[in-house]
């Protein structure tokens, strides 16, 4: 089977590339694309679209940036997509083209509202392809995976591996959260089934592990990871506060976004495309987080 793949030099790209290979049953053509030159005849049987712009870590909002790279170049390929013989079109959304902040449990029946350029932009190419006539017998699969983690991951997990691994006490412990993860392996199983079956109904599925984590469960994790002691401080939240907002003002590493995002709770519900497939994930999230680990010390 001949697959494309947008957007394969990056995190997911580079774990789904080595992943279907491994199979040795698929020829897989990578192609860098650029949403301002994107002029590309299809002869792939499957589409997998993973190119865009992810969230920037230096915190540079540029709003025309995040909708060419996401919304105008998904357009682009989607329409190439449909002017070709490919069978199935599979482009990489976001849980953040939904929700930045999750009361309850996300599911696909959730009403977007997205408060960042990247979850509009991402939404915007949902909206786009949904909104298209697709011809009988093409599937077309959007997948909102949450917060991925694997070998190559950059952001949070990054920061808190640091800290566990400088020996330094994890200054949140007050913060009791529970928050999906998304495991690689999991991410490329699904794919791969979307890939190999025509039983499984086009449309939106929200990836993630079975069972969320806490911050705090996270932590022991790291340390358990690289044989240390768990070190988890129960500072009052007032003060911690406090030192977030200095961050804002001093450049530090916590400041009230990353406190945010490292303490509230983001639960996302995995029960449809998990109906859909009929089968168990391949791999549990502490099973996930200890590979990701694992790389983490590789790379130290």
């Amino acid at each position: 089977m001949r697959i494309y793949i947008t957007g394969a030099s990056g995190f997911v790209g580079k774990n789904l590339v080595s992943f279907l290979l491994s199979l040795n049953k698929h020829s897989v053509n990578t192609g860098k694309v650029r949403f301002d030159n994107f002029d590309y005849e299809i002869y792939d049987d499957i589409i997998i679209h993973l190119a865009g712009k992810a969230h920037d870590l230096k915190k540079i909002p540029n709003s025309e940036e995040y909708y060419n790279a996401n919304t105008e170049l998904t357009k682009k390929v989607f329409d190439a997509f449909l002017a070709s013989n490919a069978r199935t079109f599979i482009m990489l959304s976001s849980v953040k083209s939904v929700a930045d902040e999750v009361e309850g449990l996300l599911t696909e029946d959730t009403i977007p509202n997205p408060k960042t350029a990247y979850g509009k932009s991402k939404l915007l190419a949902e909206n786009y392809i949904l909104n298209q006539k697709i011809p009988q017998n093409r599937n077309v699969f959007i997948l909102r995976p949450c917060m991925i983690h694997g070998p190559g991951n950059k952001g949070n997990l990054n920061l808190l591996f640091k800290i566990v691994s400088k020996g330094l006490p994890w200054p949140l412990g007050a913060y009791q959260n529970r928050r999906s993860f998304c495991s690689i392996d999991n991410l490329c199983f699904i794919i791969d089934e979307l890939i190999e079956r025509d039983d499984i109904p086009s449309g939106v599925y929200n990836v993630a592990d079975d069972e969320p984590m806490s911050t705090n469960e996270l932590i022991t994790l790291i340390a358990n990871s690289q044989n240390k002691k768990t070190n988890i401080l129960l500072l009052p939240k007032k003060l911690i506060k406090w030192i977030a907002k200095m961050g804002d003002v001093l450049k530090l590493p916590l400041n009230t976004e990353r406190l945010q995002k490292l303490t509230e709770s983001y639960l996302v519900s995995n029960s449809k495309i998990k109906r859909a497939v009929g089968k168990e994930l391949p791999i549990t999230v502490s099973e996930g987080l200890k590979k990701t680990f694992k790389s983490f010390n590789k790379n130290a």
